[in-house]
């Protein structure tokens, strides 16, 4: 899709960059979305930001693509600021953004909120499946998990990534070797693995928000593995927290209630110019979140 003819001079079209991460933040802050300044750096170092700015300098609108390998690209962070709202400044940097995504060869996939939907659909996005966000607003951790499986998730180690790489890889459908590591290191306490003779049979990683901390991706080969990683995290992490769980995983879903979690609002997965979003959910419990994928 060809961008289009910028025919509004209030606003100018830019690359984003570090100097905008100040105006990235009031867009999240006045959205109530949890991206902090570190989701911000993260999204543009991997990633590619496009803005609209206003004459006095002022960031008004936002979108950011990220790339996984030379297959598909996460489209996120469409935000406009309150009073620029319903001028077309989301359509506008949406049609960059396929741009620039089709003159690269790779296939836009998004998560799209209720309020979103309908833009994306007209705009030739297709629904394939769902997840719901969860929220738990104590302040304090859950009670340590107590092991009755057998099953005991240890920190993840140096020796694991080949292995934890290859399952995400697996699932996900590309690599984001470079996502994951980073979030390793930004929740270092839920940065999990279930191992089992000397197989990494699920994987668990997580990062701090702007108003509370975010558990995923989860990746498991069943409920069994993916209970025990939440559990474990959920025991050392303070809340309040946020997990995204995929709405095939019933029992998670059922689980999650137990332990005090609420439903907070769904997201619809939507592929641009293809049948089918990548990678496989049976095996995806939490996703990474709908900036990331």
């Amino acid at each position: 899709m060809p961008a289009t003819e910028n025919t509004d001079t209030a606003v100018h079209e830019h690359e984003l960059g570090a100097q905008h991460l100040a105006g990235a933040m009031a867009l999240s802050r006045a959205a109530h979305w949890n991206q902090n300044e570190a989701d911000w750096r993260l999204l543009l170092g991997l990633g590619k930001g496009f803005g609209l700015s206003a004459a006095d300098g002022e960031l008004v609108a936002s979108i950011v693509v990220l790339p996984y390998e030379d297959k598909f690209a996460w489209v996120s962070m469409v935000l406009v600021s309150p009073q620029h709202r319903r001028l077309g400044y989301a359509s506008r940097l949406l049609a960059r953004a396929l741009a620039y995504l089709q003159s690269r060869g790779l296939t836009a996939v998004l998560d799209a909120t209720p309020a979103g939907h309908a833009v994306y659909a007209q705009e030739g996005f297709c629904d394939t499946w769902s997840f719901q966000r969860y929220s738990l607003d104590r302040a304090n951790p859950v009670s340590a998990w107590q092991d009755v499986s057998g099953l005991q998730p240890r920190r993840v180690a140096a020796g694991d990534w080949p292995q934890l790489l290859l399952l995400d890889r697996s699932v996900f459908g590309a690599s984001r070797e470079s996502l994951l590591r980073a979030l390793a290191l930004r929740l270092p306490e839920a940065a999990l693995v279930v191992e089992c003779d000397g197989t990494v049979r699920g994987f668990l990683l997580g990062r701090d928000g702007r108003e509370s901390c975010q558990l995923g991706p989860l990746v498991a080969e069943d409920l069994p593995v993916a209970q025990a990683l939440l559990s474990h995290a959920l025991a050392r992490v303070p809340g309040p927290m946020y997990i995204d769980i995929v709405d095939r995983q019933t029992s998670l879903r059922s689980w999650a209630l137990l332990q005090g979690f609420s439903v907070q609002r769904p997201f619809t997965r939507m592929v641009h110019g293809a049948a089918h979003a990548p990678g496989d959910n049976e095996h995806v419990m939490l996703v990474a979140g709908p900036e990331l994928g």
